[in-house]
């Protein structure tokens, strides 16, 4: 073959492969996000640079409680079902890269700090599973048993998040227990076990910084913390007796702890059978209980910690209230309709998305004006997760 007929061969196929380059549109993950459409068993791919809906994935399952966690690069999200499916969604490609059945009930889920390392927290048959983030292939699974009057029993586990040093933290509903479990080396775990923590812990969540871990008590009025710069001082209560004097009120929706934050020194908490938001100090103190419309579920913050978001349980879940967090007091009541269940706001904090589950869309709010900027159709939508959760701990 003569030179030629070699260098027409050559600008034929580098023709062919800019081609078939330009057709693929190159695209960054920063400002996508997923939506859970619980009763379908769906969910619809966003972005929010200019609020719109890119595509819909089908066939993950029961998503009546469901959770998303990202890979660190953003690119994949790892979905929790509660049918105990633990799927990995490929967000550029919109599809399903594998899915596999865990367990009988499952409650959400965390990725280590390498992220290489899936965690899913189980109700039925209990304990905590973990998968190769890669692959999905089981690495450990951790049973959480604990002695009742002499018998070997499984608990619920729940509040799992991934804190730092290659850590997962969770809570053990019918033990009263928190289990720390280091999978430093994934072949050999370590758990740590802190028992007689208080009675049926429900949800938990991780400070922003990593240090704290707090669970909230179902039985009783209270919180539990462990600080993992010093796990060796054991748990400690916090808010201890909170509601000594009132009368609880029926618990419709318990609340998710995932949704409290810290505003500089303070931090927002919703009380459990009451229709307050709970005020605490550095020092885990109540400094100040704030009347709220309802009984709240998400105490949110924006992420300039100036305003805190709060939505509220069945009967009274179609509405929204906004406190300032400098003057404590409630500045804005929002009516989006029935059955306002999720919000997350865009990295910046310009807009926050708000799940109106019975009426099958989701809003899109300006924070600073409060007006409606669009909504997006969605069947029965449920959780909003942005991709911007990849960088955070504990979530």
């Amino acid at each position: 073959m003569n030179n030629n007929i070699i260098i027409s061969v050559l600008l034929v196929f580098s023709s062919i492969t800019l081609s078939a380059c330009n057709s693929y549109k190159l695209r960054g993950t920063g400002d996508l996000g997923l939506i859970i459409e619980r009763a379908a068993g769906k969910i619809q791919v966003v972005e929010h640079s200019q609020n719109t809906s890119l595509a819909q994935i089908n066939g993950l399952g029961d998503l009546s409680h469901a959770s998303i966690v990202y890979s660190r690069d953003a690119r994949y999200g790892y979905i929790f079902g509660r049918d105990g499916g633990l799927t990995k969604v490929d967000i550029l490609q919109q599809k399903i890269i594998k899915r596999i059945i865990q367990s009988g009930n499952s409650i959400g889920g965390a990725i280590s700090q390498d992220g290489k390392l899936i965690a899913v927290s189980n109700y039925a048959p209990g304990g905590v599973k973990v998968f190769s983030a890669e692959t999905l292939e089981l690495i450990a699974d951790i049973p959480a048993t604990y002695n009742s009057n002499g018998k070997t029993m499984q608990s619920k586990t729940v509040g799992l998040v991934d804190a730092p040093g290659q850590r997962f933290v969770f809570s053990l509903y019918d033990a009263g227990e928190i289990w720390l479990l280091n999978m430093s080396k994934p072949q050999t775990p370590e758990i740590r076990k802190f028992k007689n923590i208080g009675s049926l812990p429900y949800d938990a969540l991780l400070t922003p910084d990593g240090r704290y871990y707090i669970a909230g008590l179902f039985g009783e009025d209270g919180l539990a913390k462990l600080d993992l710069w010093h796990p060796d001082n054991g748990v400690k209560r916090i808010l201890d007796n909170y509601g000594r004097g009132k009368q609880q009120l029926p618990i419709y929706k318990m609340p998710h702890l995932e949704g409290w934050t810290q505003a500089g020194d303070k931090t927002l908490v919703p009380a459990v059978g009451q229709h307050e938001v709970l005020v605490m100090n550095s020092k885990w103190k109540q400094i100040k209980s704030i009347p709220v419309h309802g009984q709240p579920i998400f105490v949110m913050s924006r992420p300039d910690h100036r305003q805190m978001w709060v939505n509220f349980a069945h009967p009274k879940n179609d509405t929204i209230q906004v406190i300032d967090t400098e003057s404590l007091s409630i500045i804005k009541t929002l009516k989006p309709g029935k059955a306002v269940l999720h919000m997350e706001f865009t990295p910046r904090g310009d807009q926050v998305w708000m799940s109106v589950r019975d009426e099958d869309r989701v809003d899109i709010i300006d924070t600073e004006t409060f007006e409606t900027v669009t909504s997006l159709k969605a069947d029965k939508p449920s959780g909003i997760f942005f991709t911007n959760r990849a960088h955070k701990i504990g979530l």
